[in-house]
C-alpha cells in the first residue's frame, strides 16, 4: 500500500496519544513507501539560526516592574495615585506601588536587572529583554493557552507540537517535545502541551522533576521482573502478532499506536535513564547550578537538548506560583530558586558552543501592576503589598539562536501599565520563534476541519530588531 507524508500524518493523528513518539514501523510491508516519519528530520523553508527551544516559563505572571522594566517615577508617586490613572485589571487597584527592590546596570550593554536576578544579569549581553509584550486578558486560564497553543480559547496544538510538526527530531530514543514540571501540573493542566488536531506523535511528554530517581521521574520505565533479553524475545513476538492483526484489519490507528508505545518503552529504558540522571555531571557543574528543583529542571533540559530533543519546556513548578497578590516579596524566594539555573543555563549553554543553535525564551503569561492591589474582604484583607494581574505591558527575554543580546526592544509608558512603544504581542513571539527554527509562520500550517490550521492563527509578525 502507497501513502504520503499527509496521509501518514493525518492517520496518526487519530491514536498516537501521549505515547507516539517513535518512528513508524513500516519494515513488515504494511506502511511502505512512507516519505518520513513523526521523528524524521525536517528541512524547514528558509535556513535556520537554532535547532531546538527551551522555553522557561515562570507561570503565575513574573512582575516585570519588580525584575526587567524599572520604573523610577513609580517612587515618586508612592502611596498616591497615578497620574495616568489605573487600567481595569481582573481586580481592584490602588495607589502607586514602587518596587521593594533595587535595579542595577550590567554588563556592556548597561540593561538595568533586578537584585531578583543577579545569576541571570551576568549573561545580560547575550540577552534580548523585549519590555513591550502585550496579551490579550488578565486571567491566567486563557493567557496560559494563548501562550502555550496560540488561542486563548478554543483546543489548539502547543507550540511545541508545532515545533516538533515541523522540524520532526534528533532522537528515536527519545521524546521530541518534553514537559519539565516539578510539583504536579500547572493551572490548565496538561492542555498546556497538547497536539489537538496534529498526530499524538507530537504531543509533550510530562516529566515531574521533583523527583530524582528515575523510576519515580517516568513510571515503568525499567522491567524489573524478566531480563532485557527475555523482554525483547517477549516484545518481538508481540509485535508479530500485532503486525499480521492490523495487516487483517487494514488501517487501525489504536493498534498503531499501541505497538508504538511498546517499543518507546523498551527503548527508552536505556537512553532516558541517562539523560534525566543529572549525577552524571561533574561536580563543578552541579555546584554552578545549584541544588533547588528548578535548577535541577534545567540541568536536566540542557542535557535534553544535548541529545536532540527539540523543544524542552521548564515550568517553575504546578499550579501558578508566582501570582502574588498579597505580598510580592515572595518574588524573592521564587527568584532565588530559579536564577541561579538560568544564570548557569546560559553560561553552560555559551561554553559548549550550544547557546548559538539554542533558542532560550523567559516569560509569564503576563505581568503585574504597578499600583498596589486592594485589600479583599476575607481573602487578602490588610495586606497591601501585593499586584494585580496585567496583561496590557510586561516583559519577556530571549538568548541565543539567532537573538539580538544586550538589547532592549520596546517600552512600556512611564509607569509600567501599557507598552507603548514598538509592542510586541505573544503571537509575534511565536512566530519570531518559528522563523528563527527556519519556518514562515504562515505557511507552516495543517489541515484540520475543512482549513489550514498554523499556531499564530491569522496574527502575528516576525520581530525583527530583536534577530541578530
Amino acid at each position: 500500500m502507497q501513502i504520503n507524508r499527509r496521509q501518514t500524518l493525518s492517520h496518526l493523528g487519530m491514536g498516537m496519544g501521549m505515547v507516539g513518539l517513535t518512528p513508524l514501523l513500516a519494515d513488515d510491508g504494511v506502511l511502505q513507501s512512507v516519505e518520513s516519519t513523526p521523528q524524521t528530520h525536517r528541512a524547514g523553508h528558509h535556513p535556520a539560526k537554532a535547532k531546538s527551544v527551551i522555553h522557561i516559563f515562570l507561570n503565575g505572571g513574573l512582575s516585570h516592574v519588580d525584575s526587567f522594566d524599572p520604573k523610577p517615577l513609580l517612587r515618586k508617586y508612592a502611596g498616591r495615585s497615578l497620574p495616568s490613572g489605573n487600567l481595569s485589571t481582573e481586580r481592584a487597584t490602588g495607589n502607586a506601588f514602587p518596587s521593594p527592590f533595587r535595579f542595577r546596570k550590567h554588563g556592556e550593554s548597561g540593561i538595568e536587572v533586578s537584585e531578583l536576578f543577579p545569576h541571570t544579569a551576568k549573561s545580560i549581553d547575550d540577552i534580548c529583554v523585549v519590555r513591550s509584550m502585550y496579551a490579550d486578558v488578565p486571567n491566567h486560564e486563557p493567557s496560559f493557552l494563548l501562550w502555550n497553543c496560540g488561542d486563548a480559547r478554543l483546543p489548539r496544538p502547543s507550540m511545541g507540537s508545532w515545533v516538533t510538526y515541523g522540524l520532526g527530531s534528533e532522537n528515536e530514543n527519545l521524546p521530541g517535545f518534553v514537559v519539565l514540571c516539578p510539583h504536579g501540573l500547572p493551572t490548565q493542566g496538561v492542555e498546556n502541551w497538547r497536539s489537538a488536531f496534529l498526530p499524538g506523535a507530537f504531543q509533550g511528554s510530562h516529566v515531574d522533576t521533583q523527583f530524582q530517581n528515575i523510576e519515580q521521574l517516568i513510571e515503568n520505565i525499567r522491567n524489573s521482573a524478566i531480563p532485557e533479553s527475555r523482554q525483547r524475545t517477549q516484545l518481538d513476538l508481540l509485535l508479530r502478532l500485532n503486525r499480521a492483526h492490523l495487516k487483517q484489519r487494514g488501517y487501525s490507528p489504536d493498534l498503531e499506536a499501541r505497538i508504538q508505545s511498546f517499543e518507546l518503552a523498551y527503548r527508552m529504558q536505556a537512553e532516558a535513564a541517562e539523560a534525566f540522571d543529572v549525577s552524571q555531571e561533574t561536580q563543578g557543574i552541579q555546584k554552578m547550578y545549584g541544588d533547588s528543583v528548578q535548577s535541577r529542571t534545567l540541568l536536566t533540559a540542557r542535557r535534553l537538548v544535548e541529545r536532540g530533543v527539540r523543544f524542552v519546556q521548564v515550568w517553575y513548578s504546578g499550579g501558578q506560583p508566582w501570582d502574588n497578590h498579597d505580598n510580592i516579596h515572595i518574588h524573592r524566594t521564587l527568584a532565588d530558586n530559579i536564577d541561579q539555573g538560568i544564570g548557569a543555563l546560559l553560561r553552560d549553554l555559551k561554553q559548549r558552543g550550544l547557546l548559538d543553535e539554542t533558542l532560550i525564551l523567559c516569560s509569564g503569561e503576563f505581568g503585574r501592576t504597578p499600583s498596589v492591589e486592594l485589600p479583599r474582604p476575607l481573602l487578602n484583607s490588610g495586606k497591601q503589598q501585593g499586584r494585580d494581574h496585567n496583561h496590557y505591558g510586561f516583559s519577556a527575554w530571549l538568548a541565543g539562536g539567532g537573538i539580538r543580546g544586550g538589547h532592549i526592544h520596546g517600552a512600556t509608558d512611564e509607569t509600567g501599565w501599557k507598552a507603548v512603544e514598538d509592542r510586541v504581542h505573544v503571537h509575534d513571539i511565536h512566530a519570531t520563534m518559528l522563523h528563527l527554527l527556519g519556518f514562515d509562520h504562515e505557511r507552516l500550517t495543517y489541515r484540520y476541519a475543512g482549513r489550514d490550521f498554523r499556531l499564530t492563527d491569522v496574527h502575528g509578525q516576525v520581530v525583527q530588531d530583536i534577530i541578530a
